[in-house]
């Protein structure tokens, strides 16, 4: 017959995330003392059922602790009198770093107009408060249960959960994948009281629930090719070129190298078309051809000077739009054309990204056509005429004056200039 066993005991690890541990010898007596530490539950199983359960301290497991031992072994009071048990210790400790993830679920991105993988991870902690509905209902078989089999195990319960609730939020409040980041609290809070109740099923009380961050999936195929696409164009805003520049330089290198190959009629197409896409940047180019019809006023210019209707890329989103607009359809960034080419640029700028025109207004008009002259400009873009000669300086303070009856800055009429 086994020995005896005199002390029963769990000492707990710092390292350890056990929500749960069983006690491996089970042959008891009446002299056996239980030591329950602070923080765990000690539950006491014998043919099935539960007999006993201690709270923290020394405990002795006699018939006067344990009254259900006559009845299933018959153990009279006083003696040593031998039985046989399951102890169950249960820690109640709160583990504040259990993380979850979600796998992939797609939404349809409101400012990129597509389809987009999401990613969802977070941080949960729990508290076991009910350790006997905790082990009748999780622990079964086991001799131990860890914060990685509670996850295992809820995972099912509480992703589905979880991409239901930010998919609904998401797309009932239109939000992009860009500003996702500034509704985690919110999102994590209603998710919390969301699946609180799954939770207290099994014994446990939710102490907090986060969502640390929604991504773009970087594990599936779609995924990988938007964050690529989204690097892409972060670089390009940065560096302040567009996706139509970028191309044709690249188009244009590898012309380059194959004329240096003498690599003859492709070559020399390549190179022709890299010059059109080039061109077509400040506003001309071989294929870059409009009929009458297609033009309109400049309403920037106040003579009839006309330019042509054509699709220009938007500064802000890249996307094209028709140059008669004033506002881009797709993101609703204003179009701030530049006066020689176009293009349309960031409204900050100084210079244009296409032609490196200056944007910002020198405060005179041409004499000419009355056109407003840029700043550092030596011909003026509505008429070609060249500044030194529409441009009038006033003799007294030097401010350019043009056609005016007054100077603007000291007031001297242009009679006497």
């Amino acid at each position: 017959m086994p020995a005896i066993i005199n002390l029963v005991k769990w000492e707990t690890k710092p390292d350890e995330q056990l929500f749960a541990w069983k006690f491996p010898a089970t042959n008891l007596s009446t002299y056996t003392q239980l030591l329950v530490s602070e923080s765990q539950d000690a539950i006491l199983f014998s043919k099935g059922e539960i007999v006993g359960k201690f709270g923290p301290g020394l405990h002795t497991l006699n018939t006067e602790n344990l009254p259900h031992l006559r009845t299933l072994f018959g153990i009279p009071f006083g003696g040593k009198n031998p039985f046989t048990a399951e102890v169950w210790f249960v820690n109640k400790t709160t583990p504040l770093n259990i993380d979850w993830t979600t796998d992939s679920m797609n939404y349809h991105d409101p400012d990129y107009k597509t389809m987009v993988p999401l990613l969802a991870k977070g941080r949960y902690g729990i508290k076991v408060v009910d350790a006997e509905k905790f082990l009748i209902k999780l622990v079964g078989t086991t001799s131990t249960f860890s914060s990685s089999q509670l996850t295992d195990y809820f995972y099912g319960a509480t992703v589905a959960k979880t991409k239901s609730i930010i998919l609904q939020f998401i797309t009932s409040n239109n939000i992009g994948i860009n500003n996702i980041s500034s509704f985690l609290e919110k999102l994590s809070e209603s998710l919390r009281l969301s699946i609180e109740p799954i939770w207290e099923e099994y014994g446990f009380k939710l102490i907090s629930f986060y969502i640390t961050t929604i991504e773009v999936d970087p594990n599936t195929e779609a995924g990988k090719l938007i964050l690529k696409a989204m690097a892409k164009g972060s670089a390009q805003k940065i560096g302040g070129y567009t996706w139509q520049q970028e191309q044709a330089f690249g188009l244009g290198d590898k012309a380059l190298e194959g004329l240096g190959k003498g690599n003859g009629q492709d070559s020399l197409l390549g190179a022709v078309l890299a010059t059109n896409l080039m061109g077509s940047f400040s506003g001309g180019g071989l294929l870059n051809s409009v009929s009458n019809n297609d033009q309109v006023k400049d309403p920037s210019k106040h003579n009839s000077v006309v330019t042509p209707v054509r699709e220009v890329c938007c500064s802000n989103c890249a996307k094209y739009f028709s140059s008669n607009m004033k506002f881009c359809p797709n993101c609703g960034d204003p179009y701030t054309a530049c006066l020689k080419c176009g293009s349309d640029n960031d409204i900050d700028a100084k210079r244009c990204v296409s032609c490196g025109t200056g944007l910002t207004q020198s405060g005179s008009n041409c004499i000419n056509c009355r056109t407003p002259l840029l700043d550092g400009a030596l011909y003026c873009a509505g008429c070609g005429k060249s500044v030194s000669e529409s441009v009038v300086s006033c003799k007294r303070c030097g401010y350019k004056v043009g056609s005016q009856p007054f100077c603007s800055q000291c007031a001297l009429p242009n009679n006497q200039i």
